[in-house]
């Protein structure tokens, strides 16, 4: 029997454990997926918008390779923790696999960005999303004017969020706190701020086009700014997401354009917010004081002509009372890894961790601690099935090593407080009692003491 550790339940993670089970080369196989959280599924449950429902059904995809019987889910494991490193892993099992994804935001680098009411967006979808870190996070939205400084989708997520009603999104399994945050926001005006062009920006169309459907919201996009882009004269030219990109907000400033030349019509109210897309705007200062933000100075951006931007000496400020900063994620040093600094990675070969360039026995990266943070949930299907082939390749190997006692006894002789799938079982259902005794549907439990305590595993000293 091979005994395997993957480190991280989410699409990378799952993918992984999936593709080692499903081969026939190596048939004697048993993966135990271990997470920090008592909780499966990474962002895909603590990333995913709450809104977006058909995405988060992706879990019961997830299930059903978790309850196979040759895989055990181990929640509430810390790897890393003191007695838990990669030597410690190694003595229990055959091999590990890291699949923990890119933990933290990138940094903008300029002056004001730690202001108060400036926050990195992951803060704010981790507050919606219910992720217990964030349990003493609060967002009351008393801003006015928002600003989301980027243009992916996350970006996209956060300015939806702040759009949307309460009522639209009771339904979902926001936590209550958010969700009556949401109910008081005085958020009016909402910027989506983007340094390069449209044709280069990293939101899909689809999520795109949802900006467009919110009840009572205007979008807002000019053509001037679209004009700068050279792709936008010949979309023709552009991949298919960024041609479908530029026909959808060359639409929408067609419209606006419209609106503008006729007028509001007479005894007709204004929609409740705008969603202001603006291109081109390199943010050189968050503004404010130790009261708060202010707003963000930005740089006119011009095309270089390789398919950067170049400052022009322009300058312009947007107000804004909350700056949600959502320029991408980053890998964070994994305890006993080495780690490359400039790309936020783990070096590897084919998913084999390379320490001097020379493979590191038994250890494995797989998803985004392993090709940096991009693609989509998708693309962890393809990575991972490369890390388990180079582990199967090494499988004879590993086999001949051993592992040590039954893990469950090892990682609790750790210091750990494994919760097993049952107790994740135990929180679902958890969730759906308190979500019926809302009147709603399932709501997430957001703080780590509610989740052990209905996994059964609480723990007075976290």
């Amino acid at each position: 029997m091979l005994r395997v550790a993957v480190i991280g339940s989410g699409p990378s993670g799952v993918y992984t454990a999936q593709s080692l089970i499903e081969q026939q080369t190596v048939p004697d196989i048993e993966v135990y997926v271990l997470d920090r959280l008592p909780c499966p599924y990474g962002l895909v449950r603590y990333g995913v918008a709450p809104d977006h429902e058909k995405i988060k059904s992706l879990q019961n995809n997830l299930r059903t390779v978790l309850e196979h019987p040759r895989v055990r889910f181990l929640g509430n494991v810390e790897v890393g923790a003191p007695g838990l490193g990669v030597e410690e892993l190694r003595e229990i099992f055959d091999a590990v696999v890291f699949c923990v994804g890119a933990a933290t935001d990138r940094h903008l680098g300029i002056p004001g960005e730690e202001l108060p009411g400036s926050h990195p967006a992951t803060e704010f979808v981790a507050w919606y999303s219910a992720h217990p870190d964030a349990a003493a996070v609060r967002f009351t939205l008393a801003a006015r004017s928002a600003l989301v400084i980027g243009v992916g989708n996350v970006a996209v997520d956060v300015a939806r969020m702040l759009s949307r009603g309460a009522a639209e999104l009771a339904a979902t399994d926001m936590p209550q706190g958010p969700l009556g945050a949401l109910a008081d926001s005085r958020v009016e005006d909402v910027w989506m701020v983007g340094r390069r062009g449209p044709s280069q920006a990293k939101f899909t169309t689809k999520e795109l086009r949802e900006l467009g459907s919110l009840p009572d919201t205007d979008l807002c996009v000019r053509p001037e700014e679209l004009a700068l882009d050279p792709a936008y004269r010949d979309p023709g030219e552009l991949p298919a997401v960024g041609r479908r990109n530029v026909e959808v907000l060359r639409g929408w400033a067609e419209r606006a354009t419209e609106r503008a030349a006729s007028g509001p019509e007479a005894g007709a109210a204004g929609p409740r917010r705008r969603i202001h897309l603006r291109f081109f705007l390199r943010p050189v200062e968050v503004l404010g004081d130790a009261a708060g933000v202010r707003g963000v100075r930005f740089e006119r951006t011009a095309p270089d002509g390789h398919g950067g931007v170049t400052g022009t000496g322009e300058f312009e400020d947007i107000e804004g009372q909350l700056v949600l900063r959502s320029v991408g994620y980053r890998g964070t040093p994994q305890p006993g890894l080495p780690f490359d600094e400039r790309t936020g990675t783990v070096p590897h070969r084919a998913g084999r961790v390379l320490r001097d360039g020379a493979p590191l026995p038994g250890v494995y990266v797989a998803g985004w601690i392993k090709r940096g943070p991009t693609g989509v949930i998708g693309t962890n299907r393809p990575c991972a099935k490369e890390t388990a082939q180079s582990l199967l390749a090494d499988a004879p190997a590993l086999a001949e090593r051993g592992a040590g006692e039954d893990p469950v006894v090892a990682l609790t002789r750790a210091g750990q407080r494994p919760v097993p799938w049952p107790g994740w079982l135990a929180i679902e259902a958890a969730e759906a009692e308190w979500g019926r005794g809302l009147g709603r549907g399932t709501v997430k439990l957001p703080d780590w003491a509610g989740l052990l305590a209905a996994a059964g595993a609480a723990d007075p000293t976290r």
